[in-house]
């Protein structure tokens, strides 16, 4: 048990002040021998008195808002601990590249935010954490089981973005959602872009480095640019000493983690959402979570007490005896 407002407390003597009065009657007599011992009253009194300095205590805990502890509770359930990691660059604001639209016009950032959040509210024990990035990472949300949180947090990304796709800084921000945070059985990163960037030496060694101390999964999903070149496009060969296209790559160098890779393609909404519903299939491990109980407010129960009682009090006061003759 605890209190919201202690310091309340400190006024719990006032309660007992009714004790401290005497009983008074309204009736004078002139010879007090003829008042007869009433032994009955006397105790009535004294009840009367306990009942009033029972209902100001009642008040005083109740205005201390008392309540229990939260409490942590270990369970064993169905989901993961997923990083989202999200493209802001300005050409997510784009409509798709695809001809076959369930949304005619609708742009890659909506679909994305319109089918992520469908994806969150559909599991039910993942803890979920969000970073968001163009010419550089934005940290967002850190994990948590919130799932209003999580949905806020979607729809806030949309806005004015730069004409940039940092995505090895997107990746190491969100490698680090998982730091210091205890495993719980499954881990995976979702990056969801519709373009590649190149990724310094350096900054590959630390994702590989991250990714396979946190043992996090990555899944890739590639919002296809009109006329771009597929990440899956194995001829692809380029002039004499040219480097090979940003997309394909970064998908190589995907390929190189210590960890369980997956790539997706989509031009759509539609081959959009079969992408996130093939992840949402794969990530259904059984993993250890802890479901956080919120304490219980005892104030409610102070006052309802107090409330009876006070009304006891009025009822006994209405039918006292105030005179014998």
């Amino acid at each position: 048990m605890t209190f919201s407002f202690p310091w309340v407390l400190w006024f719990l003597p006032l309660a007992f002040i009714p004790l401290l009065f005497k009983q008074a009657s309204c009736q004078y007599y002139s010879w007090n021998e003829m008042i007869p011992k009433d032994n009955l009253s006397r105790i009535i009194s004294i009840i009367l008195k306990c009942i009033s300095t029972f209902i100001l205590t009642m008040i005083i805990i109740g205005l201390s808002a008392p309540h229990s502890r939260q409490q942590e509770i270990e369970k064993v359930g169905v989901g993961a601990q997923i990083g989202l990691v999200l493209d802001r660059s300005a050409s997510m604001d784009d409509p798709f590249s695809g001809s076959d639209q369930t949304k005619v016009g609708e742009m890659k950032s909506g679909a994305a935010a319109r089918l992520i959040i469908d994806f969150v509210q559909s599991r039910k024990n993942d803890m979920i954490g969000m970073v968001s990035f163009s010419n550089s990472a934005m940290y967002v949300l850190p994990l948590t089981d919130n799932k209003n949180a999580i949905v806020s947090a979607v729809r806030a990304t949309a806005g004015n973005a730069l004409f940039q796709t940092n995505i090895g800084s997107g990746l190491t921000t969100g490698a680090e959602l998982f730091n210091k945070i205890p495993d719980s059985g499954s881990r995976a990163i979702v990056l969801l872009s519709d373009g590649a960037g190149r990724i310094d030496a350096a900054t590959q060694e630390k994702i590989k480095d991250w990714f396979g101390r946190f043992k996090i999964s990555l899944y890739w999903i590639v919002l296809r640019q009109p006329g771009g070149i597929s990440i899956f496009n194995t001829s692809f060969k380029t002039r004499d000493d040219e480097p090979l296209p940003p997309q394909i790559e970064l998908n190589k160098f995907f390929k190189t983690l210590h960890s369980p890779f997956q790539a997706y393609e989509a031009e759509d909404p539609k081959t959009l959402q079969k992408a996130i519903e093939d992840i949402n299939q794969k990530e259904k491990n059984p993993i250890k979570y802890f479901e956080k109980i919120p304490g219980r407010d005892y104030s409610t129960h102070c006052f309802v007490i107090a409330t009876i009682m006070l009304i006891a009090l009025l009822i006994l006061k209405l039918i006292e005896v105030r005179s014998w003759l």
